[in-house]
C-alpha cells in the first residue's frame, strides 16, 4: 500500500536530529528519500555541528521540498533536540531516523501501515527480537505490555530509530524529558503506561555501529546503569495496580537482581574494579539484593 506524495499536509514528519554526522547523513537522508512511501516530511535539526553536516542537509533540502533544515543556535543535546524536532513536525505520526543509521525502502511503509491497522496504539516498536509466541505485528494493551515488561521478556527494548509514535500521544506525555541515555526507555515506559503497542517485525531499520556513536560512551558511565535502574523501579512503582502483591514483590526482586548480577558480570569478566566499586556504593541496593545477585549470575 503507498501514498502520493503531499507536501503541504504529510501524515508522517521524519525526524533526523544531528551533531557532527558528516560521514553518515547524507546516507540516512537517501534511504527516506528511496522509501516506497512518500507522503512524508523529513525534519532535520542539527545541534551545532562544526563540520560539513547542515552543508550536506542543505544540499537535499534544495533538491527536495519534502525536507526542512533547522540548525540550533546553541547545542540542545540529545533528546531535547529530539524535542525540539517534534515541534516542527506537521504530521500526524513522528518517525525518528538517527542521522547514523538508515530505514529500508519498505520500512516507512510498513511501520505507517501498522498504525493505521492498528489505531488504538500510540507507537509501535521494530524489535531485534524474534518472537516465538505469535506473528508479526501484534498489539499489547498497556497492562499486558507492563506485565511483560517486568515479568517476562521486555517489548520496549529499542532506540528512537526503531519507533513510530502518535504525535499527539507523545505531547501527551511531554515527550522526551531530557534525561541523557536513557531517554528512550523513559519515553517508552511513559507511553506504555497509558496506551497500547504495536510490536513490529525486525529489519526495518539498519543500525549502524560505529566509534563515535552514543552507546557506546554510554557503556564508560557507571551511572547510566544505576539511572536505568531507577526508572525501571519508578515505573513499576507507578503501575504497581497492574500486579498482585506477590508478583510486584517479585517483579521489584527481578529487576534488582538483574542489576546486581549485570555489576557482578562488570568485576568478574570486564576486570573493572573501579566501575565496580561505583556501582557497588551508588545503587542504593541492599546486602540481600547482592547476594541475590551474585547467587544468580553463577546458576
Amino acid at each position: 500500500m503507498s501514498f502520493n506524495s503531499s507536501i503541504n499536509n504529510p501524515l508522517v514528519s521524519v525526524l533526523m536530529t544531528a551533531y557532527n554526522r558528516e560521514n553518515y547523513i547524507a546516507e540516512a537522508i537517501e534511504s527516506v528519500l528511496a522509501s516506497t512511501y512518500t507522503n512524508f516530511e523529513l525534519i532535520i535539526v542539527d545541534d551545532g555541528s562544526v563540520d560539513n553536516t547542515v552543508h550536506i542537509a542543505r544540499n537535499y533540502e534544495q533538491s527536495d521540498s519534502r525536507i526542512k533544515v533547522f540548525v540550533n543556535e546553541n547545542n540542545l543535546g540529545d533528546y531535547p533536540n529530539r524535542n525540539r524536532a517534534a515541534s516542527y513536525a506537521v504530521g500526524e505520526y513522528l518517525k525518528y531516523l538517527d542521522a547514523d543509521d538508515t530505514i529500508y525502502r519498505h520500512g516507512l511503509e510498513v511501520m505507517v501501515n501498522y498504525m493505521i491497522k492498528y489505531p488504538e496504539a500510540a507507537f509501535a516498536l521494530s524489535l531485534h527480537l524474534i518472537d516465538d509466541i505469535k506473528p508479526y505485528p501484534f498489539l499489547i494493551n498497556s497492562v499486558d505490555i507492563i506485565r511483560s515488561e517486568y515479568m517476562y521478556r521486555s517489548y520496549l527494548s529499542a532506540g528512537p530509530s526503531a519507533s513510530i509514535i502518535k504525535k499527539d500521544a507523545f505531547e501527551a506525555v511531554g515527550g522526551f524529558s531530557g534525561k541523557q541515555y536513557v531517554g528512550d526507555t523513559e519515553l517508552w515506559l511513559k507511553l506504555a503506561s497509558k496506551y497500547s503497542i504495536v510490536v513490529m517485525n525486525p529489519s526495518l531499520i539498519w543500525y549502524r555501529s560505529h566509534p563515535d556513536q552514543q552507546i557506546k560512551s554510554e557503556y564508560k558511565k557507571p551511572q547510566i546503569l544505576i539511572d536505568r535502574l531507577k526508572i525501571s523501579i519508578e515505573y513499576l512503582l507507578l503501575n504497581k495496580n497492574y500486579f498482585s502483591e506477590s508478583e510486584f514483590t517479585y517483579a521489584i526482586k527481578k529487576r534488582k537482581q538483574h542489576f546486581s548480577r549485570m555489576v557482578f558480570s562488570i568485576l568478574i569478566r570486564r576486570r573493572n574494579l573501579n566501575k565496580f566499586i561505583y556501582l557497588l556504593k551508588n545503587s542504593g541496593l541492599n546486602l540481600s539484593d547482592w547476594l541475590s545477585g551474585f547467587r544468580g549470575y553463577y546458576k
